[in-house]
């Protein structure tokens, strides 16, 4: 099987002709669900040869128009144009067609394949067999071209996440791709990892590739695009070269007005010891040990970083606390309530812990998975916390409905209705913030949050960290597992470092260093002096 390099139709060649500067343009594009335009009258273009970040806040409406170019969703006015000339992309088959590839924040692969047969499913082969050889050379002479580092005969269930989005990249140059749309790829990856994606795509950019990127960094925007288009509330709000931006003047565009980039870290002065975590150590199900002999100590008044390459063990820390994970013999996770009392919280599931007047709430990493349920509105996903409070048969629905009006109002989530509307039809960011806000409003001791601010855009996430800032002054011990390093050192006062499972160093995030905490992020760590 030959990868699709340059096999179009007769129609995608002759636009080749055409000369147009731009690989991509939208003219004029209008999308509504109902009563919201998700996209209002929206005309910009893409270079060939360039690397475009899309800015907006969350529901701006970015994924939206970005969909439209992977045939996932139909513009309902306006025109597309593919090196010039006008086409009509209706499907995912239509996007790959004129040479358009989506590389979605969601992965779609097939966890027990390969990589070489993810790249090629879907394709027709020769008399309907797939040849092996020429698939892992074809992978190979791309890999190379590009500088991915890939194993055509990995399976996808034994790879890391920046594996994953390599196949993915793979797929769609493999199918002959010369425009491709990042949603995101950089949210679960590490600085190492991120260095090396944007190295690939200078790589293709250099190779005449054109690339679209969504992301809410605004370092890694000014780090690797050339322009930066933004859009606010499903309006086309501009284009600016980065080279002209900085990180204040692209978030005011986003937003609309200025907006201070400053985390605020008061310091409480009234620490006192909240959750006390000794040996613990996790098992997953297949008998692999994911935490190894972890013991620390959260304060209330304060906010405890949890830093580590992904996998380190963050999820399965945080799931062992909120009674999720069984723990290994000689593991004991000891909470003090603001009484004094100790319990112990070993055997307990989260009932129980409630059940035992522990006040903690938990934002996990899975928003759909473990912390709402998509097809429930935000009113009844507020609910799921307070339903044992109704009396009798009858669940309590007046006090939800007022904490989710508090919640939309105060932390400015988009939506038609609270309602009416699943809560899977808003955009992540703002999905994040009724989670968020759910669990800080049942007024925790401890509160511990996975990747918070993943996704969201940079005035939302500022808006996060200020609540956590306000929980810590309350008194609140607040353990925040982040992947952005820079945010880790502004918004912390103690980083806990996990390598493998094991707590490779707790360091003072004032004069700590981030090179520091990269170094014992791989366990290399400094003599103590």
């Amino acid at each position: 099987m030959e990868p699709v390099d340059n096999i179009k139709n007769n129609e995608a060649a002759n636009s080749q002709t055409t000369g147009s500067e731009y690989a991509i343009e939208l003219r004029n594009i209008t999308k509504r669900f109902g009563p919201v335009v998700a996209n209002n009258d929206i005309s910009l273009s893409l270079r060939k040869g360039e690397i475009l970040s899309l800015l907006g806040e969350n529901g701006s409406g970015k994924t939206t128009l970005m969909n439209m170019l992977g045939g996932i969703y139909f513009p309902d006015e306006g025109q597309i144009f593919v090196d010039g000339q006008p086409v009509s992309i209706t499907s995912p088959k239509d996007s790959f067609h004129y040479g358009i590839g989506m590389i979605h924040q969601h992965f779609k692969l097939v966890d027990v394949f390969t990589a070489a047969e993810n790249i090629v499913l879907g394709l027709e082969g020769e008399k309907g067999k797939l040849d092996r050889t020429s698939i892992r050379k074809a992978v190979k002479e791309i890999a190379d071209r590009y500088g991915f580092e890939i194993d055509p005969d990995q399976k996808i269930y034994d790879m890391s996440v920046s594996q994953k989005q390599t196949v993915e990249i793979v797929k769609v140059l493999y199918r002959g791709a010369d425009v491709l749309i990042l949603d995101e790829p950089t949210a679960v990856l590490t600085p190492q990892e991120t260095d090396k994606l944007f190295a690939v795509m200078r790589n293709m950019k250099a190779d005449g590739k054109a690339i679209i990127i969504i992301t809410h960094k605004l370092h890694e925007v000014l780090d690797v695009s050339d322009r930066v288009a933004v859009l606010r509330k499903g309006q086309y709000i501009g284009c600016v070269d980065t080279a002209s931006a900085t990180q204040q003047s692209l978030t005011d565009m986003m937003v609309g007005r200025s907006v201070s980039l400053n985390i605020d870290r008061p310091k409480n002065p009234d620490l006192r010891d909240r959750l006390t975590v000794k040996g613990l150590t996790v098992r997953d199900k297949e008998g692999v040990k994911k935490l190894d002999n972890v013991s620390f100590t959260a304060m209330g008044g304060e906010i405890l970083g949890i830093a580590g390459v992904a996998g380190s063990g963050q999820k399965e820390l945080l799931e062992a606390i909120a009674g999720l994970q069984k723990l290994e013999e000689g593991s004991e996770i000891h909470y003090i309530d603001p009484d004094g009392k100790d319990s112990l919280l070993n055997g307990m599931d989260p009932l129980d812990i409630i059940n035992n007047g522990v006040l903690l709430s938990f934002v996990p990493e899975d928003r759909f998975g473990m912390g709402l349920v998509g097809s429930m509105n935000i009113t009844d996903n507020i609910k799921l916390r307070t339903y044992r409070d109704g009396k009798g048969p009858f669940t309590d629905r007046e006090r939800p409905t007022k904490l989710a009006e508090k919640i939309v109002t105060e932390l400015e989530v988009v939506t038609p209705d609270i309602n009416r509307i699943p809560i899977r039809r808003l955009s992540g960011g703002n999905v994040q913030k009724v989670l968020v806000g759910r669990e800080i409003a049942s007024n925790p001791t401890v509160l511990m949050t996975a990747y918070a601010v993943r996704g969201l855009d940079i005035n939302t996430s500022y808006t996060i960290y200020n609540l956590l800032s306000e929980q810590k002054m309350k008194g609140v011990a607040v353990i925040y597992v982040g992947e952005d390093l820079d945010v880790l050192l502004e918004l912390c006062d103690r980083i806990l470092v996990l390598c493998g499972g094991q707590v490779s160093g707790i360091v003072d995030a004032a004069t700590t260093t981030k090179e520091e905490i990269g170094l014992l992020m791989t366990q290399f760590r400094r003599e103590d002096k």
